[in-house]
């Protein structure tokens, strides 16, 4: 079949469309608890997507606490029901100390993250932090939608530390671990596209370092990333984006 190249806004309805496909699935008993889901190939193939989408829609998955990626194994149905909420699940994103509090934690862990990411990684992984991160870039560019992509390039950086406990706090998270909804409407468009361009290069930055397997590098660039953006919303207090 195929592969269908999503364009504009068809993309986030393309990751909607197999995530909801999937959890319909799950949900109805087609997979059973345990049962491994298909590759990517397969799925690929299946919904005439590209590799990039079926990454994201898994992800979706992750967050909600229905499937779980293993290395070098699959990916594996672990639950019916959607995660219980927690209470930092229900940010507020126009409360900026809400948004602080989740940098704040996410730096806790992924910093730690991105040095064993650096040790760690396969060539496969590798490769899918950087593809990740041209799909944040080339979103960016074309002013679409990111939230999704940007939350599958930190999954990718949390797989490639071979822990699967780094994914499953990111799924737990879910996408309220990327707190910038409020980035995509309204405000000052300069100071949004200067936002999104950080965030692009600072993405590039975790991405070399961990290519190179510099530990200390990756460490450094990721705790950059998110004390920058701790640093960057504290200043939008000042401005009327929120």
């Amino acid at each position: 079949m195929p592969e269908l190249v999503p364009t504009g806004r068809q993309r986030g309805s393309l990751v909607k469309q197999v995530s909801d496909d999937l959890r319909g699935e799950i949900m109805s008993g087609s997979f059973n608890i345990g049962d491994k889901l298909p590759s990517q190939s397969q799925l690929t193939e299946r919904f005439s997507v590209s590799r990039t989408v079926i990454r994201e829609a898994i992800a979706s998955l992750q967050a909600d606490g229905l499937v779980e990626a293993q290395q070098g194994a699959g990916v594996f149905v672990v639950g019916r029901t959607t995660s219980s909420p927690f209470f930092f699940q229900n940010l507020d994103h126009k409360r900026i100390s809400s948004l602080l509090e989740m940098l704040e934690l996410r730096a806790a862990v992924e910093i730690e993250a991105a040095g064993l990411a650096a040790l760690r990684r396969s060539p496969a992984q590798e490769e899918a932090i950087f593809e990740a991160h041209r799909t944040v870039a080339g979103l960016i560019s074309r002013h679409e939608r990111s939230i999704e992509a940007d939350f599958a390039f930190h999954q990718a950086v949390a797989g490639a530390t071979n822990n699967p406990r780094f994914q499953e706090f990111l799924a737990l998270l879910g996408q309220s671990a990327i707190p910038r909804s409020a980035l995509q409407s309204g405000g000052d468009e300069a100071v949004r596209a200067n936002y999104l361009e950080r965030i692009v290069d600072e993405h590039r930055d975790i991405a070399h370092a961990i290519s190179k397997g510099d530990e200390t590098a990756a460490r450094e660039a990721m705790r950059q990333h998110l004390k920058g953006s701790q640093q960057r919303y504290r200043a939008l207090i000042q401005t009327d984006m929120f």
